[in-house]
């Protein structure tokens, strides 16, 4: 099963606590398409990393993904190397979400892919970068998986990965931050469990330690606030790592549902004044694993 099959899984028990509200979210990530087939991003404008958690979304509530409109705007995206290695990635995801991964540009995209890949064996989203970061890691496996491969060269991966652990027990995105942070450290679990190499268990450890008083997940243990994201990866890589979450289940459930608004969709952190797919979906793959 792919990184992207394994989240949806479990994004698609999230109808369990939403309830009635479903068909809110539901209806919310519909309103975000737009005309021309791409979900909007946070100024309305369609965007391919957007039309991954607008399709993903719409899939994780047992919608019917708009596929006949989505797949126009995916087919002027046919030169990847016109796109950065973030937007590279995401079309192979929606590729992937229409069930069209075999009308993808599979080998202009793996070359772009590859142009990300560092001498440490890792890949970054930062053209000529000499360090991987677990953020590129994660999208390049997850690219690779959408197209039916498996990423070259795991080892490699595997060994940046490690070059990316920090004295405290996380990961960072770069060797140069002294600190470990949330959304790092859960890629990293998430990647390693994938590749068959184990995270020690202090990363699982530090990773529960970022969990807030409140309720969610803090990018850090310097940021007092919790927020979405790190929220989402911290409980879907401690899932993997068999860390048991009901100590956690109720204040973080208490947390996302401060998030949530009766438009259907979830801001990112209480601070934000937009919502938008791509945190409505992390809000369903955290309540997911919070059905259980």
């Amino acid at each position: 099963m792919s990184l992207r099959l394994e989240m949806l899984q479990v994004a698609r028990v999230s109808p369990k606590l939403l309830g009635d509200a479903a068909d809110l979210t539901a209806n919310f990530f519909s309103s975000r398409l737009n005309p021309d087939g791409g979900f909007q991003d946070r100024d309305g404008a369609s965007d391919l990393y957007y039309t991954v958690f607008g399709l993903e979304g719409l899939i994780a509530l047992q919608r019917e993904p708009p596929s006949d409109q989505v797949r126009p705007f995916l087919a002027r995206h046919d030169d990847p190397a016109a796109l950065d290695f973030v937007h590279a990635a995401c079309l192979a995801r929606c590729w992937a979400d229409i069930g069209a991964a075999d009308e993808a540009p599979a080998d202009a995209l793996r070359a772009r892919i590859e142009a990300h890949r560092t001498p440490d064996g890792g890949y970054s989203q930062t053209p000529d970068a000499e360090h991987g970061s677990a953020y590129g890691c994660f999208l390049a496996v997850g690219a690779y998986e959408d197209l039916g491969d498996a990423v070259p060269d795991p080892g490699g991966v595997v060994a940046c990965l490690e070059g990316l652990r920090v004295e405290d027990g996380g990961y960072a995105n770069d060797p140069s931050i002294p600190v470990g942070l949330t959304p790092p450290t859960a890629a990293a679990l998430t990647l390693l469990r994938r590749l068959s190499h184990p995270a020690a268990p202090e990363a699982a450890e530090w990773l529960l330690a970022q969990h807030a008083a409140e309720g969610g997940f803090r990018v850090g243990p310097v940021v007092p606030a919790p927020d979405l994201l790190s929220t989402a990866t911290a409980i879907h890589a401690l899932a993997g790592a068999h860390v048991n979450l009901e100590p956690i289940r109720e204040p973080c459930l208490d947390f996302i549902d401060s998030l949530w608004s009766n438009s259907g969709g979830f801001y990112g952190t209480w601070d934000d004044d937009v919502q938008d797919c791509e945190y409505t979906y992390y809000a369903l793959l955290a309540l997911g694993h919070l059905s259980f």
